[in-house]
């Protein structure tokens, strides 16, 4: 029965619960990057070079590919070696909006905590009075006695 307790007290600890709740948040992060890029980036940077889709940018390193076929018939002739580079430059493209956005969302974070440890807290009462001072009330009270 150890075995089973010493699980569950893992499993609700709070370390893994936030973990959990990270790779959930980052998945469907990463997806909305994804999107970004290839809905919304990648079609404006075909625009500028002028090619429509990334992928199917390759050079045919060894044999004979028609001029214009899709990569996925280059790769498929036998004997044929394509170095398929568009799909790096589409990757390369997509690792830095990631890392984009992860920044910017740390550094968003940061500043929010800055924020928060600058904020004075509320002004304090009139300093709490030593022991000298109260002796000293106490003294001046017995005199005027």
């Amino acid at each position: 029965m150890g075995f089973v307790k010493e699980f569950k007290e893992f499993a609700v600890k709070g370390n893994v619960m936030d973990l959990a709740v990270g790779v959930i948040i980052g998945g469907a992060f990463g997806k909305i990057v994804t999107s970004v890029v290839n809905d919304v980036i990648m079609p404006l940077v075909s625009a500028i070079i002028g090619t429509p889709d990334f992928t199917n940018m390759y050079v045919v390193l060894k044999g004979d590919a028609p001029d214009g076929a899709p990569l996925a018939a280059a790769r498929g002739i036998d004997g044929n070696v394509v170095f398929a580079y568009g799909s790096f430059i589409t990757e390369v493209i997509n690792f830095t909006l990631l890392a984009l956005c992860v920044f910017l969302l740390v550094k968003g974070v940061n500043s929010l905590r800055k924020k928060e440890e600058a904020a004075p807290e509320a002004p304090a009462g009139p300093p709490a009075p030593t022991q000298e001072d109260l002796l000293a009330e106490i003294r001046d009270l017995l005199k005027k006695q």
